[in-house]
């Protein structure tokens, strides 16, 4: 379902009631949680926002995201968990074990078929068909993906473990993945169980040497999939084998480490926390919401291959974290507004910072990074172009041009030049002046200059000449053949609006034009600006999107427009309203 980008319609904070809806709406739909468990999930005061957006196949989606990730989301009414909720709470859905290969089918849309499962030598879990149900990868009980079952368990031993078995709804590394902090899967050991005895199972699909001859060659067969022919995944791995590969190997955690998890939770969130005010935090910054200190700078120092988790720590809750370094005087944070608190200073001369050394990537990690990392946004090459007319038709049909031709503006000034020249139309006492015949007088002059004006300076009648034509122009994007199109570029349009309670909002329109995803821009405004946005369609247009940013935000806006995204300033329309700065007494 987030295999492609969708596009958000609105971002806005829970409401206290919706609060205490989606609350109960988690304990009826996983009655395996408790109570503590669900007020984690949907903490009481801890920021938490409702994100509605549209899947790439047109499906209404509501996002539930608290402290920087996608932690549930509801389809038709129905409520389901992102692989970022299940790496807190991994035994919440029944599970099913693939191999690592079948990820990355996984990932680009497909669903997961039957000969794809790994069975583990107590058996599948026993489910129904329309359950949900978790994916993990062998080696590691890290959920990778969430899918409904396609048939029930019986069902599924019944067929030999052949055709389908789950519709993939969310995967890691999906789009609604990308929209938290893209930490990878913690590695949780698996479940160790006694085999069963299986004389006494002589019936079952452990004993059965024709499914087990089948297990040694996985197929995926995607949803999509046009010829028919069936992808052929690496087999012949049993899975004590599997487990010996190395890229399965770095799921597994280290039996050597004697810490306990809480210390190791303890010593990753204060090295994330160090590093994140070291490399990312600047003055310029401060104040800074904790929450989004949390979601955008610390989860972004986790090293490669952990999950933070605050709550599997000594200290459970990020304000109490806090306390402690505002004890040992690193930061100082201050309740700015009622319920929401913020980092206003930060000793960046204390030991603990200047002591603290940023961990260098490993090779892998570093590539893996690489590959990731989101390309910069190179703004398209606009060109100025004008298309030649029925009434110029004449001037320039000697050129090889006729009507409805497109040229550029150094073509156009070469064609009258060539003209004038070659028609003997240079006035032979002052070079500067060009005679006027009956074609260059019907083309360029008005009616009433006809018999008045028989000579024009160059400058003029180049002049004259492209105000005569029809203005076009060409758009050439980064990779791609350039667009040309009759008319003027709209450009970036910037205004200012209120709305109810008399509050202004600033909205953006025509994005779309200059390449920019308007989801994109306003998922960057509302990080920068701390500020609600929502993408809707533009009134009175077909098919163009506005962007909505709650309070006068011009200044961020031109500031992402002007040096983020390099677009010239003479292609942005509103500029001007951004607030004055007030004069200091």
């Amino acid at each position: 379902m987030f295999a492609k980008a969708f596009r958000v319609k609105s971002n806005t904070a829970i409401k206290g009631s919706d609060r205490r809806k989606l609350r109960a709406d988690v304990t009826a739909a996983f009655p395996t949680l408790g109570t503590d468990q669900v007020s984690e999930l949907v903490p009481g005061k801890e920021e938490l926002n409702i994100v509605k957006l549209y899947a790439h196949r047109g499906d209404a989606v509501t996002v539930y995201v608290s402290g920087g990730n996608p932690i549930l989301f509801e389809l038709e009414k129905n409520l389901y968990p992102t692989v970022y909720t299940l790496w807190s709470y991994p035994d919440l859905l029944p599970t099913f074990t693939t191999w690592p290969p079948v990820l990355e089918k996984l990932v680009g849309g497909a669903d997961l078929m039957l000969p794809g499962l790994v069975v583990p030598p107590a058996g599948l879990p026993q489910v129904q068909k329309g359950d949900l149900c978790a994916i993990v990868l062998v080696g590691n009980r890290a959920p990778v993906a969430i899918g409904v079952a396609a048939v029930s368990t019986s069902e599924m031993l019944t067929s030999g473990l052949k055709g389908r078995g789950f519709s993939v709804l969310h995967t890691y590394q999906d789009h609604l993945w990308r929209c938290g902090n893209k930490s990878s899967p913690p590695s949780i050991a698996p479940l160790v169980l006694d085999p069963p005895d299986l004389s006494e199972e002589k019936g079952s699909v452990q004993a059965d040497p024709t499914l087990q001859g089948d297990m040694r060659h996985l197929t995926l067969e995607s949803e999509e999939e046009e010829n028919g022919e069936n992808q052929e995944m690496c087999g012949a791995k049993t899975l004590p084998e599997a487990s010996e590969d190395p890229s399965v190997g770095d799921l597994n955690p280290d039996p050597t480490d004697s810490k306990t998890l809480q210390e190791q939770m303890d010593e990753l969130l204060q090295r994330c926390f160090l590093h994140a005010l070291k490399c990312r935090v600047k003055k310029a910054d401060l104040p800074l919401l904790t929450s989004t200190f949390l979601g955008s700078h610390v989860f972004s120092c986790c090293p490669e291959g952990w999950q933070l988790d605050i709550k599997k720590s000594s200290y459970r809750k990020l304000s109490k974290f806090l306390q402690q370094m505002q004890q040992e005087q690193i930061i100082q944070v201050k309740e700015l507004s009622k319920g929401v608190e913020s980092i206003v200073a930060v000793d960046w001369r204390h030991p603990r910072i200047t002591s603290f050394v940023i961990p260098e990537p490993s090779p892998t990690s570093q590539t893996i990074q690489e590959g990731s990392r989101e390309q910069p946004f190179h703004p398209p090459d606009i060109k100025p172009l004008y298309c030649v007319p029925a009434s110029m038709t004449l001037l320039f049909q000697e050129s090889g041009h006729k009507k409805g031709s497109v040229l550029e503006g150094s073509e156009i000034r070469t064609v009258i030049i060539n003209y004038a020249k070659k028609n003997d139309l240079v006035d032979a006492d002052n070079k500067n002046l060009v005679k006027l015949d009956p074609i260059l007088s019907d083309c360029i002059l008005e009616k009433s200059e006809q018999h008045t004006v028989t000579k024009l300076p160059w400058d003029s009648l180049l002049t004259r000449c492209l105000g005569k034509l029809q203005p076009a122009y060409q758009v050439t994007f980064p990779g791609q053949e350039p667009i040309v199109k009759k008319g003027k570029i709209c450009p970036i349009d910037i205004t200012l609006a209120q709305r109810a309670s008399n509050k202004k909002v600033t909205v953006v329109r025509n994005l779309e034009a200059y390449g920019l995803d308007p989801s994109t821009v306003a998922a960057v405004l509302q990080q920068r600006c701390q500020a609600s946005t929502t993408v809707t369609p533009a009134p009175g247009a077909k098919d163009i999107l506005q962007v909505q940013i709650q309070g006068n935000q011009v200044h961020h806006l031109g500031r992402l427009l002007l040096e983020d995204y390099h677009l010239p300033r003479k292609y942005i329309q509103g500029l001007e309203k951004a607030p004055k700065p007030s004069r200091k007494k």
